[in-house]
This record gives structure tokens, C-alpha cells and sequence, in this order.
């Protein structure tokens, strides 16, 4: 083939390209939740799928698929047509802890999945019961420490964000803490408010309803800086916790390796654009979301970084499951 010929070509594959990602979507658009109805992924998404339904002229299918530690999700949408037409919200445990936490996991997150597009992240707050005479974390360890392997902390199960902030706790502080899991996330925060579990890291989405209710409080955010959210909520070295003790969480849009790059960048486009409105944002701020906007490019990197941390955090506390 001549210079010419492959200028020639290579014009041509652009210019289709091109054209297949202006006439996107031309029918229904399918996103697979590994989230229960009424969660906070599960809000969000329909409220961004309301918006991009109006800006496509094309609905937004959103099917939940709860169950398997996100494994139905993720095995459902990894078989689906690399076209754009089929994505998968997933949180970043799926993407940056499951790959180090189980032995065999049915999913490839780089091979079979490629990153779209960041919707928001939240940070974590550290949560005891509104009665409690802990106002610090650092009276959380004290106590902690005072009397080994008796306070709980509870997490909805084994390698999850909430198991893992309380685990590291443990570990930056070296004081034993005894783990009690549960089936359902909103328990973890009744059974603090009764006193059935000493504490619980948890998200401002998780822990409203109790927090509404003054039934629980929190002592600190789990962020390197204080929130513009929850401006009076310290951050967990400020709280006289351990320094640099932090965890957070994001949830993003990503799809079937394989889907042409205009199409990808089109709908990142997009979603960018609906998480700029300011009713949107409005939205997921009341819930302690903050939007993120990013290429796809800072998605896969954010997704990089934190699973090289986890991975040497899971190695650190000697955690496997099969």
C-alpha cells in the first residue's frame, strides 16, 4: 500500500468514525446497575439518564442488577455489544478492590471494560451514636485502646469500603477492633444508633436518614480537607486521628472494551454537560455527592492510582477471599 493510499484510508476510517459518533444515539440506551432501586448510584443515574434522555431524544434504559457483590452487573454487561448502547455504573471497589480481594473474580476490569465517564465521589464520615460520649476520634481510640478487641465497627461485608475503613483504622492506630458485618448497609447505622456496634465509617448518602433523625453523629470526614458540604465536620487528623487516614469513593460510567473512541468521548461529552447543570449539582451536593467531571483518560488514571493503594492496603491486612 502506498503513502497515499494509507492517507487515504486512514481520511476515510476518521471521517466514518466521526459520522457513527454524531448520529449516537440512534435508539435506546441501556445502563446496568449493580445497585438496588432507591440507593444513591441508583438516584443519581436516573436523574442523569432523565437528562440525557432529553438531550439524546433517546431513553434511558436503567436495569438494576443487585447481587453477587456486583458480579451479575458486571458479567451482564461485559457479554453486551461494544457500541456504546450497553453501560454499566460501577463504584470503585469493583474496579480498584475486587480485583486484589478475590481469587477468582469473573471479571477483568482492564481487558473487559474500558472507563466513559466520572459522575461524583464522596468521602466517608466517621459515625457513632448521637448519645455517645465520644465527640473525637481520638476519644474513639482512647476507648479503643482502653479495652482491646471490644469496641465493633460494622461494614455491609468482607472487602468492601466500609469493612476496609474500618480495618484501617485498626492498622494506623495498631489498636484491635472486633469487625461485625451485615446483609444490609442502612442496619450498620440503626444498630450504632442503639449501641449494638461501637461505630462505622458510612457516606452522607447511607447515614441521612439517621443523621436527620439525630440518631447518629459524626466525629470526622474522611478526607484530606474539610468538606464544603459539611464545613463544620473535621477531617480525621483534626479530629486527633491518625494522620493521612483517608478513603473515598466514586462512581462512574464504563462500558465493553472496545467501543469506538468518538462514541466514548461523545457520551463523556454528554454526561459532563448534564453533572454541569446547576440543578444537578444541586442535587447530588443535598446528598454529600460531589460531581466529577473527567476524561476518560483521568478516569483510567484515578482508577490506576487507587488500585495500586488498595492492593498494598488488602496485601497489608493479609486479606483474601476466594
Amino acid at each position: 500500500m502506498t503513502m497515499r493510499s494509507l492517507l487515504t484510508l486512514v481520511l476515510a476510517l476518521l471521517t466514518a468514525t466521526g459520522s457513527l459518533a454524531q448520529g449516537f444515539p440512534d435508539k435506546p440506551v441501556k445502563v446496568i446497575l449493580p445497585f438496588p432501586t432507591g440507593t444513591g448510584p441508583d438516584t443519581v443515574m436516573r436523574l442523569v439518564g432523565e437528562r440525557l434522555t432529553r438531550l439524546w431524544g433517546q431513553q434511558v434504559i436503567v436495569d438494576n442488577r443487585a447481587g453477587a457483590n456486583g458480579w451479575l452487573a458486571m458479567d451482564a454487561a461485559k457479554r453486551a455489544p461494544a457500541d456504546g448502547y450497553t453501560l454499566v455504573q460501577v463504584d470503585a471497589p469493583l474496579i480498584t478492590v475486587s480485583p486484589h480481594l478475590w481469587k477468582k473474580l469473573p471479571y477483568d476490569p482492564i481487558k473487559d471494560f474500558e472507563p466513559v465517564a466520572t459522575m461524583y465521589r464522596t468521602y466517608y464520615f466517621v459515625t457513632v451514636a448521637a448519645d455517645s460520649p465520644w465527640n473525637s476520634v481520638g476519644d474513639l481510640i482512647n476507648a479503643a485502646r482502653a479495652k482491646p478487641d471490644t469496641l465493633t465497627y460494622g461494614s455491609s461485608g468482607m472487602g468492601g469500603n466500609i469493612h476496609l475503613g474500618g480495618a484501617m483504622m485498626e492498622k494506623a492506630t495498631g489498636v484491635k477492633m472486633r469487625h461485625i458485618p451485615y446483609k444490609e448497609t442502612p442496619q450498620i447505622y440503626m444498630s450504632i444508633s442503639t449501641g449494638d456496634i461501637s461505630w462505622a465509617v458510612g457516606t452522607a448518602s447511607t447515614t441521612k436518614p439517621m443523621i436527620a433523625a439525630k440518631k447518629v453523629k459524626y466525629l470526622a470526614i474522611t478526607a484530606p480537607r474539610r468538606s464544603p458540604i459539611f464545613p463544620d465536620v473535621p477531617t480525621v487528623a483534626e479530629s486527633q486521628g491518625p494522620a493521612n487516614y483517608e478513603l473515598q469513593t466514586w462512581v462512574s460510567l464504563y462500558a465493553p472494551r472496545g467501543v469506538p473512541p468518538a462514541i466514548v468521548n461523545k457520551i463523556n461529552a454528554d454526561v459532563g454537560r448534564v453533572l454541569q447543570d446547576p440543578d444537578v449539582r444541586a442535587h447530588l451536593n443535598g446528598v454529600g455527592f460531589e460531581p466529577l467531571v473527567q476524561l476518560p483518560a483521568e478516569l483510567q488514571e484515578m482508577a490506576r492510582k487507587d488500585s495500586a493503594a488498595f492492593k498494598d492496603v488488602l496485601k497489608d491486612l493479609n486479606l483474601s477471599l476466594d
